[in-house]
């Protein structure tokens, strides 16, 4: 795997440690991606996204999804109920699984909902006042009033 060097980010930015920090997480070969359960990722608006994952023979009571920080974890844990039923074929995964999404700033999960086999989470990006864009007036300094008088 390519090994990519952040230095001239570093070099030109103040402040973007992070999102070098996630490249490097991301690109590095020692992470392991699972492809199960599978997921979508969707933008349902200019700041909102929803997750899917499809959860097929998991119930609201085995599925966990917690918020941490910049961090979503989707998790399901189901009881044993193999030694009750005899499978002549299992085709329906439900092994355990934990998810992690790695979140932007000022982005927090609004509602989970699991109808139809997929577990839905829904998230929305609300960037602070003082963050966003603001208009600065542009006038007289006040020295410049007093020699106006």
């Amino acid at each position: 795997m390519r090994a990519y060097d952040f230095t001239p980010l570093h070099r030109a930015t103040v402040g973007f440690d992070r999102v070098a920090d996630l490249m490097d997480r991301v690109l590095s070969s020692e992470v392991q991606t699972s492809t199960y359960p599978p997921y979508n990722i969707e933008r349902t608006d200019e700041d909102a996204y929803r997750i899917s994952v499809a959860v097929a023979g998991f119930s609201e009571a085995d599925l966990t999804v917690e918020q941490r920080e910049n961090a979503l974890i989707v998790s399901a844990k189901k009881a044993d109920e193999s030694a009750a039923k005899t499978y002549l074929h299992r085709g329906i995964a439900t092994r355990a699984f934990e998810k992690r999404f790695h979140l932007a700033d000022h982005v927090r999960v609004t509602a989970a909902n699991n109808a139809d086999g997929m577990l839905h989470i829904d998230l929305v990006r609300e960037v602070p006042e003082a963050l966003k864009p603001r208009q600065i007036q542009i006038g007289k300094t006040a020295k410049a009033q007093v020699l106006e008088a």
